[in-house]
């Protein structure tokens, strides 16, 4: 994964794609939020419950419910509303995977 420092300080930043954009910015976070020139490989494996430092936001597809990325668009947006999204993209009949329908993922700010 490669992330380049082409970021605006005190920007919000929505990640395009799940793997690509959303693990390879908290990778090349610190502690701060501040993302940093990153190339390299990364071990984060982001579940609910993991405290996002520079992803404000998500665009990506609707993937399998019971998958890694599954669990790391509910870290972001907690289980509850992506069951509730899953379900009303099966209701409607919403493509899956990589061609599929997309969502964007913005969690609600106290």
């Amino acid at each position: 994964m490669e992330v380049g420092d082409e970021t605006i300080d005190g920007a919000e930043a929505v990640a395009g794609g799940d793997e690509d954009g959303g693990v390879a910015l908290e990778s090349a976070a610190d502690e701060a939020g501040t993302v940093h020139s990153f190339d390299g490989d990364t071990a984060i494996f982001i579940t609910p419950g993991y405290a996002f430092r520079a992803v404000d936001g998500l665009i990506t597809n609707f993937h399998l419910p019971r998958s890694t990325l599954f669990m790391l668009v509910s870290a972001l947006m907690g289980v509850e509303t992506m069951r509730a999204a899953y379900a009303h993209a099966i209701a409607d009949f919403y493509r899956f995977y990589s061609y599929g329908d997309a969502s964007l993922l913005l969690p609600a700010h106290p």
